[in-house]
């Protein structure tokens, strides 16, 4: 029977709509009996499927095992849990050949969606669009042998117990954590019991509704609470995660916000000193302080394109023990998997902390203090934002600029730099700028309008993820 998808719901990286009105059962089960198609034709057998606390999230799970088994593809069921334990699950089980986590990540309540691994490697772009090209088609396999089976392994345990290795010769610090209701909650109840120091927690209770705050800690009002249990307690450093646990978002004991590149330095001092000279990744986003940095410390900085399945691309093809995103995405190689872990990522900055001899307020305060925009997203009719780029990267290449052009137009100049890139996963032109004063950061940011004025295009209001 074909089933037709919303194309609003087929993104670049995951499958993700709002209930009733874009996503439901039916695509639940188009999801299972399409991705289990492929992984049948590709040898496989069996697929792990998890799910985040959201109140839609056990109808989907429900529809789409029914769509994998009928596929002839067995489920192992790993349960209620953060996205990277059924990526754990799928790493670590000798038995499974994809995974599929049912999950808003940080969108509204209203919101779900799919995010997928084939084969140890990243499902997204033209895998997604062949799986929508493929319900329409009705172009599923029904095994002649019957439905696939279906065994519930839950794997909290499990994974609590792989990213807490070694911990014990940690130094203790005192630390505050927000789960802000998420999938992470659970986890992070077990994580505590197996780290060394003193732990106080916000908001591990799952609840989809989320009555305390978004759980999206790039957002600064998400992390006040957290900020007010560091000051109230005097504790050295705070932890929040987002929806599903795939992303960190971090403050110091004075309260400052340590964004993703800046937990990016800290990370690189710690894995360049166990692997010398290797290949550090961030995202076009990251301040030019990152990739200072690491030159600085023996490694080899790559700057590379923004999104999660991407950066695990290309951590693959380079050997690269470590890479991160600004939106807080960090994906360990060394010492792990190589997927975007926020509960594993927290685990080691405790770590870097400890080998390095310092304080995370210590690493935070040794940063050189950069005079920058956050990430702005505005929104541009999707026909025209990948046009629009295009248009200002031929106008800066004749113009002779200092660019990289690898995801939009990063330009440097004499006061720091600008970027302009098209969003793959809204109908949104996001802009970010650097600079050595408030002067420069006001021609950068004239740069930018121009460029947008010159392609037809007003910044208007910022919008949010």
């Amino acid at each position: 029977m074909p089933h037709r998808f919303d194309p609003s719901s087929l993104r670049e990286y995951d499958i993700r709509g709002i209930l009733g009105k874009t996503l439901g059962e039916a695509d639940a089960d188009a999801i299972g009996r399409g991705f289990g198609t492929l992984i049948k034709r590709a040898g496989g057998s069996t697929v792990a499927v998890g799910y985040d606390g959201r109140e839609s999230s056990p109808m989907l799970e429900a529809a789409l095992v029914a769509g994998l088994n009928g596929a002839g593809v067995d489920v192992v069921r790993v349960g209620l849990g953060p996205t990277p334990m059924l990526y754990y699950a799928e790493a670590s089980m000798d038995d499974v050949d994809g995974g599929i986590m049912i999950t808003g990540s940080h969108n509204p309540p209203d919101y779900n969606g799919f995010k997928m691994v084939f084969q140890g490697r990243p499902f997204f772009g033209e895998d997604i669009q062949t799986l929508g090209k493929m319900a329409e088609a009705g172009d599923w396999d029904s095994p002649e042998g019957g439905e696939g089976s279906s065994r519930e392994q839950p794997m909290l345990d499990a994974y609590i117990d792989r990213i807490t290795r070694g911990a014990d010769a940690f130094t203790g610090f005192r630390v505050g954590w927000d789960a802000g209701n998420g999938a992470a909650g659970p986890a992070l109840e077990k994580l505590i019991t197996k780290l060394p120091g003193e732990h106080h927690c916000l908001y591990t209770k799952v609840d989809g509704t989320f009555p305390n705050h978004h759980p999206d800690p790039t957002e600064p009002e998400n992390l006040e609470d957290l900020q007010k249990l560091v000051a109230d307690n005097d504790l050295d450093f705070g932890i929040a995660f987002d929806g599903d646990g795939d992303r960190i978002g971090a403050i110091d004991g004075e309260g400052r916000i340590i964004w993703g590149d800046q937990l990016m330095q800290i990370f690189a001092a710690d894995v360049l000193k166990e692997e010398p000279g290797s290949t550090i990744i961030a995202d076009v986003k990251a301040s030019q302080a990152l990739y200072d940095r690491i030159a600085e410390l023996g490694g080899q900085p790559l700057m590379w394109k923004t999104g999660h399945s991407l950066i695990k691309s290309k951590m693959k093809e380079t050997g690269s023990p470590l890479a991160g995103e600004m939106s807080g995405h960090i994906f360990f190689k060394h010492d792990y998997y190589g997927f975007d872990d926020a509960l594993y990522a927290a685990v080691r900055l405790i770590k870097a902390a400890s080998s390095l001899g310092k304080s995370v307020t210590e690493l935070r305060s040794e940063m050189p203090d950069m005079i920058n925009t956050p990430e702005m997203r505005f929104q541009v009719d999707e026909s025209r934002k990948f046009a629009a780029v295009d248009e200002i990267v031929e106008r800066m290449r004749a113009s002779g600029a200092d660019m990289s052009d690898i995801d939009g137009a990063r330009v440097n100049t004499e006061d720091g730099w600008w970027l302009l890139r098209a969003s793959n996963t809204q109908d949104v032109l996001v802009a970010r700028a650097e600079a050595h004063s408030e002067a420069g950061l006001e021609r950068l940011m004239a740069q930018v309008d121009e460029q947008l004025k010159l392609s037809g295009i007003e910044r208007g209001e910022t919008v949010g993820h």
